[in-house]
Order: structure tokens, then C-alpha cells, then sequence
């Protein structure tokens, strides 16, 4: 009977649907404007909740949530369905009501109540009992008595809870709108944290709780009095009065979330920032640093983004108390300062220009204050930051081409200034033409570069070299005599260099009818190059001085041969394919008689074992005839993931063998290219699942078979506990610099503990010396609303320009509250 009740009511509404879109057409715009106003309301507690970025500092993030679908979106088209076991029209008194399971659905937005009332002669709309209103986002309200009029300057909501799509939850006793611009929220209550499955009455483990919640519409402001933040409904923090922009406003001026740092060198910091929003298109961030020691560091960030791009500038500076705390270093001064910025704006969809610079008084006001790149301490931990870029740029990325030109500026931050290049220009063009030439694919790439340096630089390779300091002009008793190759590298030329590079490449693949892959190539490049070396102590051991010209030319043609062998069984399939390339070229002109400045790194592996040209830059080019051969084979399991191995060998053919020549960096000596037979190259992948991930690089003397560099990785994800190891070998390298064998674990993990406690770890162990060199541990509370978690991390940072790097200790605190706040505090020292 309710069934056919049910059928019956949806008949009449549809019979009388021209009625009520006649006389209640005032009914489905109040509903309309109804959600608007009630989704305004809760936004205006629920602090910026779709806006705030989840905390990430230290590593510790919340826990993820879950999925949430959302409901499929509707055309906005004005009009509402209304379902319930009785819709009444009453003509005497201008209602229009909904009784029994009433569903209405309106642009996207549906609710559900006990029943629904609109009063035509008090413009006023009434729900009541059980109401849940969803939008088109997935936010869901719950209320019990919902009362407003219909040009919504006044209303109230009863028990009103609020459930939104990234799992923040508010509730309240009433809610009262007056005005058409105050809303009040009465015993109001926030928070991010899920209910307690257990027990869903149970304080959550933080909230936010208000006497009272006032949104002022036209100022956009929320004004909260008497609130306290509580854990586990136990209160441990009182403010009588705040106010803070509602979530609708992305910028508001005001105070920043503060931060504490502790550094020998000026003591226990703290930093107040002040967000300035000046206007729509621009604001600035001040943030002075209040130390105990050297007195207050002012920071300040100015942004403003235009119609086309957008910049930011960064202002540094401190009159120290205390320039004693920095004796002997270039700190040891009354003023330091500097200054950052960074632009980008595009022309249209395909180019864009911009600029990076940087500006200090000394080289260590970063390091020292622990500023710009030197703000994370983790960040060391992997890297170490030797320079700050400032270049001017220009780019564009088409279908089938590339374009970039940039000038850039290197300011050293271990105090060698004068040995670090300008660059002005660096030009790079690349383009695969769009249509087969001679049935196979053109294209060419140019590339430009003038540099400047003032010193030489070198590095010693032996130990009386690095001992002595052989290599130093300033320590050397005759440099002339002590920086020879035999005990040094020149790793940079003092004075001009220009290179201009253009390149042409063609290839084309044919497969027969026994399934072999025959892909002949050819490309010939230019280089012209000038360079105008500085008669430095010791230069001319290594490079002609003065001014060189030269014009190098290099044709190459070549055939790669590919045979794939497939083998399907039931438990997956097999691919073996052996490959064979043949390279004819002649011999490499000036080799070693230029600079090299852009090839001075070369690691041979299976990577690079079918590259036609192995060097890693343009400064120098492989000659002579070569032909490179190997085997791939890969297992593809149904259930078992997947086996890559690659196995080979490169030999020389004919002509001088680029890789023996010595040029000022000894690229290619102990290689494993220098010889007719080049060492063996192996590497192996496996990754079984999305748990686990394996591979496996090599390189063997091809004559004794003794490794020369290995290195093998692993890494595993579950859903307690991740780790990830590596492990490398690294065989003595003289002729450029590492004199004894390298060896090294570099590990890291974390682990779940308990439900919400979690462990973290990373380590890099020195196998040769037997030492831990560098570390950082962690522990933290993390959950899907919140993080209390603490990190002890070692990370280097140079001191002077004569001495090494120092190993600093720092240690941070982070506590977070999703959607609410994230603060990060750390204390730091160093030692030799």
C-alpha cells in the first residue's frame, strides 16, 4: 500500500506540475538560493578547508582519505523534482507542501526531510525532521528544522551538522541569519578528524569549539567568541576572541602561523609573518626573525601576478649584535643582506620568457640564517646546495621543437667566485621535422654557448697532490712545475670560450619478412669553436693559451640490426632480442686540444651502451669506427611482474679511440671505453608487483672480469611499512681523481608501529672508512587529522672556501592540524 501511495502522490505532482511551476516558480528559486545560503554557512565555519594544503614538512603527511564519490553532476536548468508519499497544494492559504520521504532534487543539489513546507502568504520556506541536503561537491548537511524567508534575509536552522567532501565536520545548535549579512552560529563546533567508529559520540581527537560563530557577508569575516581548541574534549587552549577571513576570501591580511628556530650562531629565533594582502593582483609576506643573539633579521616577499605571468621578489637583512658568533668567516661582518626573485610570463600558448636572481653581501647569509634553498634541512640531506642561479630566460615548446636561450649567473656559496663560469648566452634548438624525408625521419638540433671565467680551476688526483696543494697557485711553491696532468684535471679554462654546434640526423626502420629490424642513420654536426685562454700558472701544461680557432666536422652513417624472439607459454612470455649497431666515422679533430665544459661527466652502462655518441655534452665528440652489440631480454609474467636484462659490449673498430685521448678532465680514461674491447655492461629490473622494485647495474673488466662499478637498489611499499636500500662498489679511478675503491649503503625506511605511530629513518654508511657519515631519524604521531612528529637530521653546509664542508646537526618539531594550522620549529649547530 505504500508502494502504490508513493506511485500515486508522484502521479499528482506530475498532474499538478504546472500549478506549482506557475504559482511555486518563487519555491524552486528560494530552494535555489537556500543551498547557496546554507553552503555558505557552512563554509564560513569550516576554515578554509578546500584551500588548505595538506602539512608535508619533515615527511609526515596525514593519513589519506578515502575515497569519496561525488555525485554526477545535472544540467543547471532551474527546474526541481519533487518526490514525497503526498504533495499538497492548499489554495486558501497558499501553501504548497510535502509530506512523507520527500526527496527534491535542484541543479544538482537534492534534500531530503519528513516533510516540506512553502508558505506563499509569509514568503516563507519550512523543512523539518531528518533533513540531509547534499550539493553537487559532495558536501552533506543535516539538520532538523530548517526555516527561512524566501528573500533569505532572515532564517534559522536547528541542530545543523555539516559533512564535506574532504571529511571536515561542523555542527551546531542553531544558526541564525538577520539582515540579508550576519549569520550566528550558536555552540558551534569544528573539526577534521573522522568519529570514532567505536563509538561516534566520542570526542573526536581535536575540536574547535565557539559560543558563539558570527559571519559578516559583506566583510567577509568570521568572528568567533569564546572558543577553545580541545583533545579528546579536554580543553587545553582558550581565546576569548578572534577573527579570521571565511573561506570564500583567498587572501586576507593579517598574521601568519609562527615558527621557532634555534642556531648557535645567533640563538633562539622566532618568526612572526604578516601576510599583506595590498590587492587582487598583488601582497607581500613581512617575516622578521627575532634572534636572541644578532638582533631581529627582516624578511619580506612582495608577489604579484599579472595577465600574463607573474613575479616575486625577496628582501633579506640584519645589523648584527654579535658579528663575533661568525669569527673567520664572511659573516663577521655588522650588515648582511640580500635579495631573490623569480619571474615567468608567457608571450602566448607556445613561448614563455622569465628570470631567476640573487643578490647577498656574503656568500654564507643563507646557509648561516638557513635561508632560501638552506630552509629545509632534509633537503641537505640529499643534496648539497654549491651554488645560487641568477639567469634571464627564454622558451618555447612547439608540436615537434624546442627552443631555449638563457644568460645565467652563478654565485658561488663556498666562496670560490672567481672560478665559477658566466654563461652569456646558452642557446639550444631541436626540431623533428614533420613529414618522411627519403621515407624516414629528419630532424636537427643546434646549440650555442659563450662563457666566461677569471680562474683556473683545478682538482688534484693524487694524494701528494691533495696533500701539498700541487694544484693550488696559491700554495704551490712553482705552479708551473707542480699543476701538470700528472697531478691535476683543469675543470675549468680561465678566460672566453664560444662553441657553436649544428646537427643534422636521419633514420628510417624496415622489418622483413623473418621479422628482423634493419634501421640504417646517418647525421653529420659542425662545431665552430674560439676560445681565448688566460696565460694562468700552469693553464698551458694542459690547453694551448691565447687565442684558438677551430672548425670540426663529423660525418656518421650506420646500421642497428634488431631480431626479436617471442616465446608465449601460460605463465607469460618471453622476448629475447639480440641488436647489433655498426657506426663508420673518422677520427674526432682537436681531440683534446679544446676545453671540454660540458663533457666531463661520463658513467658507460647499458643506458648508453646504443648511444651513437657516448660523451655527455657537445664539447667533445666520439670518432672512429664502433660497433656496439649486446642482448634484451624481458619476461613478462601473468602473475609476476616483469624481468628486463640487458647484457653487452662496445668495440673499436678503426681510428683513434676518443676514449683514450687525455684531454684537461681525463673524460673517458678509466671508462671502461678506453680500450678495443670495452668492459662487459649488465643490468637487470624486476618489479614483481607495486610492492617490489629491483635492478641491478654493472660494469666488469672485459679482460679479468673483475667489477669496476656496481650498484644495486631495492625498494618495497606496504601498507605498514616501506624501505628502500642501495648499494654501491665503485673500483679506483686515478686518472680523475677517486684514488682508492668506493664503496656505500644508502638506506631509508619508515614503519608503522602502532595504528598511528610512525618511525622513519635514513642513513649513508661509508663501507671503506666503516662510519655512518650522514643521517636523520624521525618519529610522529600521524592520523587523518593530525601531526605531532620530531626529526634529528645531519646535513653539510661549507664554512669557509679552505675547508670542507661542515656536518651540521639539526633537530624539528612539526605539529599539525589539518585544515587548520602547521608549525614547524628547529634548533641546528655544526661540527668539523
Amino acid at each position: 500500500m505504500a508502494r502504490v501511495a508513493a506511485r500515486q502522490s508522484t502521479v499528482f505532482a506530475l498532474q499538478r506540475r504546472t500549478v506549482v511551476r506557475r504559482d511555486g516558480c518563487r519555491l524552486a528559486a528560494c530552494w535555489g538560493s537556500l543551498l547557496a545560503l546554507m553552503f555558505g554557512l557552512i563554509l564560513a565555519v569550516v576554515l578554509d578547508v578546500a584551500s588548505t594544503a595538506p602539512a608535508s614538512a619533515q615527511g609526515f603527511t596525514y593519513n589519506p582519505q578515502p575515497p569519496r564519490p561525488k555525485p554526477p553532476r545535472t544540467a543547471n536548468d532551474g527546474q526541481m523534482l519533487v518526490q514525497a508519499v503526498e504533495v499538497d497544494y492548499d489554495y486558501n492559504n497558499s501553501r504548497v507542501s510535502a509530506v512523507g520521504n520527500v526527496q527534491m532534487f535542484y541543479n544538482g543539489t537534492s534534500v531530503e526531510a519528513d516533510k516540506v513546507i512553502y508558505d506563499q502568504k509569509t514568503k516563507r520556506l519550512h523543512a523539518e525532521g531528518n533533513i540531509r541536503m547534499t550539493d553537487a561537491d559532495g558536501k552533506i548537511t543535516y539538520a532538523e528544522i530548517m526555516d527561512l524567508s524566501d528573500d533569505y534575509r532572515d532564517g534559522f536552522v536547528d541542530s545543523l551538522r555539516v559533512d564535506t567532501a574532504d571529511a571536515t565536520r561542523m555542527a551546531a545548535t542553531r544558526s541564525d541569519r538577520s539582515n540579508g549579512n550576519y549569520t550566528v552560529f550558536e555552540n558551534g563546533v569544528y573539526t577534521a578528524c573522522a568519529p570514532c567508529k567505536d563509538d561516534p559520540k566520542k570526542p573526536p581527537l581535536w575540536q574547535v569549539k565557539g559560543a558563539r560563530i558570527i559571519h559578516d557577508q559583506t566583510e567577509k569575516m568570521l568572528y568567533f567568541e569564546t572558543a577553545q581548541l580541545e583533545f579528546f574534549g579536554v580543553p587545553i587552549a582558550y581565546i576569548p576572541y578572534f577573527s579570521t577571513p571565511d573561506p570564500t576570501v583567498k587572501r586576507k591580511t593579517g598574521f601568519l602561523m609562527p615558527g621557532f628556530t634555534s642556531v648557535s650562531t645567533y640563538g633562539f629565533g622566532v618568526e612572526v609573518p604578516f601576510y599583506w594582502a595590498i590587492a587582487p593582483d598583488y601582497d607581500m609576506t613581512i617575516n622578521p626573525r627575532i634572534t636572541t643573539r644578532q638582533g631581529v633579521l627582516f624578511q619580506a616577499e612582495f608577489r604579484q601576478r599579472l595577465i600574463n605571468g607573474s613575479y616575486q621578489i625577496r628582501a633579506y637583512g640584519i645589523d648584527q649584535l654579535d658579528p663575533g658568533a661568525f669569527a673567520g668567516q664572511p659573516g663577521d661582518r655588522q650588515f648582511r643582506g640580500g635579495i631573490d626573485t623569480h619571474g615567468q610570463f608567457s608571450l602566448n600558448d607556445k613561448w614563455a620568457w622569465g628570470w631567476d636572481g640573487v643578490a647577498l653581501t656574503d656568500y654564507m647569509l643563507l646557509s648561516d640564517y638557513r635561508l632560501a634553498q638552506y630552509r629545509d634541512p632534509m633537503a641537505s640531506f640529499v643534496n648539497l646546495p654549491t651554488e645560487a642561479t641568477s639567469q634571464l630566460y627564454l622558451s618555447g615548446v612547439g608540436n615537434r621543437s624546442y627552443f631555449d636561450a638563457r644568460a645565467i649567473y652563478y654565485l658561488s656559496l663556498s666562496g670560490l667566485q672567481s672560478q665559477v663560469p658566466i654563461i652569456a648566452p646558452v642557446v639550444d634548438y631541436a626540431n623533428v621535422v614533420n613529414h618522411a624525408v627519403l621515407g624516414g625521419e629528419f630532424s636537427y638540433k643546434t646549440n650555442f654557448v659563450n662563457l666566461n671565467r677569471e680562474t683556473a680551476v683545478f682538482d688534484p688526483i693524487t694524494n701528494a697532490a691533495s696533500i701539498n696543494g700541487l694544484c693550488s697557485t696559491t700554495t704551490s711553491a712553482d705552479p708551473a712545475r707542480s699543476i701538470v696532468p700528472a697531478n691535476c684535471l683543469l675543470r675549468g679554462i680561465p678566460g672566453d670560450y664560444a662553441r657553436v654546434t649544428a646537427e643534422a640526423q636521419w633514420r628510417r626502420s624496415y622489418t622483413d619478412s623473418w621479422g628482423q629490424i634493419w634501421t640504417p642513420f646517418a647525421s653529420f654536426r659542425v662545431d665552430a669553436i674560439n676560445a681565448s685562454i688566460s696565460n694562468q700558472p700552469g693553464v698551458s701544461n694542459f690547453l694551448p693559451v691565447g687565442d684558438t680557432q677551430a672548425l670540426r666536422a663529423m660525418p656518421v652513417v650506420g646500421l642497428e640490426y634488431r631480431y626479436p624472439f617471442i616465446n608465449v607459454q601460460p605463465w607469460g612470455s618471453t622476448t629475447v632480442e639480440p641488436i647489433a649497431q655498426v657506426i663508420i666515422r673518422p677520427n674526432e679533430s682537436y681531440a683534446g686540444k679544446i676545453p671540454n665544459e660540458d663533457a666531463q661527466s661520463l658513467v658507460y652502462d647499458t643506458s648508453n651502451l646504443f648511444s651513437v655518441d657516448k660523451f655527455s655534452g657537445y664539447d667533445r665528440i666520439e670518432g672512429g669506427g664502433r660497433a656496439n652489440a649486446g642482448v634484451q631480454a624481458t619476461t613478462q609474467f601473468d602473475r609476476g611482474g616483469t624481468i628486463t636484462t640487458v647484457f653487452g659490449q662496445s668495440y673499436q673498430l678503426f681510428g683513434l679511440n676518443s676514449y683514450t685521448v687525455q684531454d684537461m678532465t681525463n673524460t673517458g680514461i678509466d671508462s671502461g671505453l678506453a680500450k678495443p674491447k670495452s668492459d662487459y655492461v649488465a643490468s637487470v629490473s624486476y618489479s614483481p608487483n607495486r610492492t617490489y622494485t629491483f635492478s641491478t647495474r654493472a660494469r666488469m673488466d672485459e679482460a679479468t672480469g673483475s667489477v669496476q662499478r656496481f650498484e644495486t637498489e631495492g625498494r618495497a611499499n606496504f601498507d605498514r611499512w616501506s624501505v628502500g636500500l642501495l648499494y654501491g662498489d665503485y673500483a679506483p679511478q686515478p686518472d680523475i681523481g677517486y684514488l682508492t675503491r668506493r664503496e656505500g649503503l644508502l638506506g631509508s625506511g619508515s614503519v608503522k608501529v602502532a595504528a598511528n605511530w610512525v618511525v622513519t629513518g635514513a642513513a649513508r654508511w661509508d663501507l671503506q672508512a666503516n662510519q655512518i657519515n650522514q643521517y636523520v631519524v624521525g618519529a610522529g604521531y600521524v592520523d587523518d587529522c593530525f601531526v605531532l612528529a620530531a626529526n634529528y637530521v645531519t646535513s653539510f653546509s661549507y664554512a669557509t672556501t679552505a675547508s670542507p664542508p661542515i656536518l651540521g646537526h639539526a633537530f624539528m618539531l612539526q605539529i599539525g592540524l589539518r585544515t587548520l594550522a602547521n608549525t614547524t620549529s628547529s634548533g641546528t649547530g655544526g661540527i668539523q
